[in-house]
């Protein structure tokens, strides 16, 4: 069992006589035995499969979903699988909790794909009535194996018989795992593993097969870099969810500060959006009014939204299928930017149009933060916050670098399931690589003045400002996937006034 285990509460007890048991057992509808259609994403994760099984021919490749992680005594956290786990299955959501996909290696080539899970039990089964953390009466039901074979495409096992899978042909079939998603699975692989070998090897044996079990982390994590079409169109959805998602802060934005600990407010109206049209937010929302915005990971989300003030919200909206959106605004809170606002929102919306221009086949992936921090720096430089004497091309050598007291974060990373997806990605696959179609990425530069910073103008203190847009490489350039969400400054107060109903 791969979930962290719950204390149990001697104060509790339920029925468990013999007859009790035959009561419950009895008086229930027949289930409705009609097969699941086979979900629209199992193609192209056998796709996936297929590539991870060419890369490992003839190894045992385990991917655990991962368990229940406890909240607090006898409450879990809302479960969300493994991305790799999620990625080769299809299986998004809430599913399935201590699952472990085992591609097995077969005699003429290739890897049959067994997902090993806990399927519905029985209702003459104590488990029906008796547990509070599996049982159907408490959670609901769970898929049978049947159910499972007919969504994915793929064969279905009880997940008891995971053990001697595991063992079959120990010390003859190599054995790897992703071990960060679940340290229980982990822990029987290694058994495994030690078990079919002569203590004197197991020492450095042990280091070898780590770095095979890193190999496959690795593998799997490059493997999302380029999305196909099915994934493109999950991040397409993400982003219209999270666009609606926007516009019910901003019609909710008066509320934010009548009520007070507006950012709570703001939060919670983005939420309600993402868990209605999706599996909830990709990652804990940022909503930082004033000052707050020049923390860069501000999600304590404590503080008081003001007439005058700017809300920078940086958040997405996760589907079901996991795929999410990164995206952030920066909103003046009463409609309009004041002078000095503008002032650094248009220099932002300048270096990030810089950055979106630089994204095209071909380009390296450092490419598009080269774009953009040029032109903050430049910026910085002809403002003359720059220390004296430094120019432009030294604060953009590596001794220099001066422009980051006010820009210190990467303009891009890679998005998909993971909000930071891929990664395990070695930097020349990562920022050293050419950019190609397919490939999902964020554009989002920034200028944070912290209130209590004396090395800018009075007037400049206090505004953060990030503007951030989801991006697809296409053949000849690239895409704005978020280019409904209004940025330019003028485009972004008309569109406060028309979902406050004001008319110009």
């Amino acid at each position: 069992m791969s979930s962290e285990e719950q204390p149990t509460a001697e104060h509790r007890s339920r029925p468990s006589s013999e007859a009790f048991r035959e009561f419950v057992a009895s008086g229930w509808a027949p289930r409705d035995q009609t097969p699941p259609a086979r979900l629209e994403v199992a193609p192209y994760a056998q796709v996936r499969r297929d590539a991870v099984s060419a890369a490992f021919p003839g190894d045992r490749l385990v991917i655990p979903a991962g368990g229940l992680k406890v909240r607090s005594n006898d409450c879990d956290y809302i479960f969300r699988p493994h991305t790799a786990f999620a990625h080769l299955t299809g299986l998004g959501a809430d599913r399935e909790p201590d699952a472990v996909l085992v591609l097995e290696p077969q005699a003429d080539g290739g890897h049959e794909a067994v997902l090993f899970f806990r399927p519905l039990a029985g209702r003459d089964t104590e488990e029906f009535f008796g547990d509070s953390r599996y049982g159907e009466f408490w959670v609901g039901a769970r898929p049978t194996l049947a159910d499972v074979e007919a969504e994915l495409g793929i064969r279905a096992r009880h997940i008891d018989e995971l053990p001697d899978a595991l063992a079959k042909d120990a010390g003859v079939v190599t054995l790897r795992v992703v071990r960060d998603a679940d340290p229980i699975t982990t822990a029987a692989v290694d058994k495994v593993r030690d078990s079919s070998q002569e203590s004197t090897e197991q020492e450095g044996q042990a280091a070898t097969e780590q770095e095979g079990d890193e190999a496959l982390a690795k593998f799997l994590s490059v493997l999302r870099l380029i999305k196909d079409e099915w994934e493109i169109e999950q991040m397409r959805q993400a982003v219209a969810a999270t666009a609606d998602g926007f516009d019910a802060i901003i019609e909710e934005l008066p509320e934010a500060v009548r009520r007070g600990r507006g950012e709570r407010w703001i939060e919670g109206v983005f939420a309600l959006h993402a868990r209605h049209q999706g599996n909830g937010v990709g990652y804990e929302s940022i909503c930082a009014s004033g000052d707050h915005a020049n923390t860069l990971h501000w999600i304590k989300n404590t503080g008081e939204v003001e007439d005058g003030d700017l809300v920078l919200v940086d958040a997405g909206v996760e589907l079901d299928s996991l795929f999410t959106a990164d995206i952030t605004r920066t909103m003046p809170v009463n409609g309009k930017y004041t002078d000095a606002q503008r002032r650094v929102y248009e220099a932002v919306l300048k270096a990030q149009q810089a950055g979106i221009e630089a994204v095209r086949p071909g380009a390296k992936f450092s490419d598009v933060h080269a774009a953009a921090i040029k032109v903050i720096a430049e910026t910085l430089l002809e403002w003359g916050l720059l220390p004296d004497g430094v120019d432009l091309e030294t604060t953009l050598s590596d001794e220099g670098q001066y422009h980051r007291r006010w820009m210190v974060h990467g303009t891009s990373h890679h998005l998909g399931m993971d909000v930071h997806d891929c990664a395990l990605a070695l930097r020349s696959e990562y920022m050293e690589a050419q950019l190609e179609p397919g490939m999902v990425l964020t554009v989002e530069p920034g200028l944070y003045f912290k209130k209590d910073d004396q090395l800018v103008p009075e007037e400049l203190r206090g505004i953060g400002v990030r503007i951030e847009d989801d991006v697809v490489v296409t053949d000849d350039g690239c895409e704005v996937l978020s280019s409904a969400i209004p940025r330019e400054p003028d485009a972004v107060e008309a569109w406060i006034a028309g979902r406050w109903g004001v008319l110009d």
